[in-house]
């Protein structure tokens, strides 16, 4: 019955990301430097929400949309955070995670046969879904420019195809964040165009230098602008899948459908646990807490990377390092498993995110800084041993 499946998943990889964490696990010694994934334990008042819900029985179905305090709570963080107003009963989504709100956003408005521009390297989840609803990934090469697009290069890959331009910034697998000049730029290229913007940002609590800005700052693309965010990143609840789309309401009508037809709602006790997250009084200092220690352990490893001689941006959000090994081996995939190998740690090869990300290797350093010390020495010892077998 193989020959039965559907080609387009069938043609489906298990992304880099998987294929090494899954790898790692294999070994009693391993050192996993690949997942986004906190090395921070939920807090407790998160915890305690979603345990309190359990324990009344509160496990029936939620607004499809999402509970509605929990998308006044999302409503007013946005408000406190960018000023912008977004109406939480008609403008706000609560999904299964940021990647069901992808998901759900790309199949509202994708056709066959469109096209969405991605600044690359990128993301390995979006191309999938855009590859299932027969529609195309185009991307757009930041490797000359540090990883930012451009305003000429995003216009240089519009057509009459284009659908949607999508962002993701602070970037995974980069560490890149964008200014607000340089989101004004690119504002002022997609403004007058019949193109959607969609702007995942996840990563809007994890900048480690000046602030998050975002598209939703400029009202003349609010009616074309999908904004994708969650509390998996920021707030150490990865498994709680918690994540929101904002849009206008006529968007938000329809991305719903599909958003209910796959899934109903989001879990319930998720959706307390969040709200205990957007509300609860430690919750800003949580973020600062957590915010210091990525910052020390990004320090920490850009300099070690830097000693050892590999190219590399320093990442400004995010928790993710992208350094040059192509020195070493071009390809990035054989790099990583034989570093895994060889020194049984785990990192993602560049390629995984685009052919734009070949020649690098992605680290988490969302790790604890023990596995990153290790992390370090090991990865250091081995490119030792490459040079040594080369001469």
């Amino acid at each position: 019955m193989e020959h039965r499946f559907n080609e387009r998943v069938t043609d489906l990889k298990i992304p880099g990301t998987r294929q090494f964490s899954n790898k790692v696990s294999e070994y009693d010694n391993g050192i996993n430097l690949t997942l986004g994934q906190s090395g921070f334990d939920a807090p407790d008042f998160i915890r305690q929400a979603m345990t309190e819900v359990i324990d009344d029985g509160k496990l029936r179905y939620t607004h499809n949309k999402g509970l509605i305090e929990l998308r006044r709570a999302i409503a007013d963080y946005t408000k406190k955070r960018f000023s912008v107003s977004y109406d939480p009963e008609t403008e706000i989504i609560v999904t299964n995670g940021g990647s069901e709100a992808i998901d759900s956003v790309f199949r509202a408005i994708v056709a066959p046969g469109d096209e969405v521009i991605i600044p690359a390297p990128a993301y390995a989840g979006y191309e999938p879904i855009i590859h299932l609803l027969g529609a195309k990934a185009v991307y757009v090469d930041t490797t000359k420019t540090h990883f930012v697009p451009t305003k000429a290069a995003i216009e240089a890959a519009i057509t009459d195809r284009t659908k949607a331009v999508l962002f993701n910034y602070p970037s995974n697998p980069t560490g890149t964040t964008m200014t607000q000049a340089q989101i004004a730029e690119l504002v002022s290229l997609l403004k007058d165009k019949d193109i959607f913007i969609i702007t995942d940002e996840i990563y809007s609590e994890n900048v480690y230098s000046g602030k998050h800005h975002s598209f939703m700052e400029f009202p003349e693309v609010r009616d074309q602008l999908f904004v994708i965010n969650g509390l998996s990143k920021s707030h150490a609840i990865t498994g709680a899948r918690i994540g929101y789309i904002l849009a206008p309401p006529f968007a938000t009508e329809q991305v719903t459908k599909v958003h209910l037809y796959n899934t109903i709602c989001a879990a319930t006790p998720s959706q307390y646990g969040a709200i205990a997250a957007l509300t609860h009084p430690e919750t800003p200092a949580m973020l600062e807490k957590m915010n210091r220690a990525y910052i020390e352990r990004r320090d920490y490893l850009y300099k070690r990377l830097t000693e050892m001689g590999l190219p590399v941006e320093l990442p400004t959000g995010a928790f993710y390092i992208l350094p040059d090994i192509s020195a070493y081996n071009k390809d990035s995939f054989q790099f990583a498993t034989d570093l895994l190998e060889a020194e049984q740690v785990a990192v993602v090869p560049g390629a995984a995110f685009t052919p734009y990300g070949e020649g690098h290797i992605r680290l988490s350093f969302a790790s604890t800084m023990e596995e990153i010390e290790e992390g370090c020495a090991r990865l250091e010892r081995f490119l030792r041993n490459c040079i040594t077998k080369s001469n």
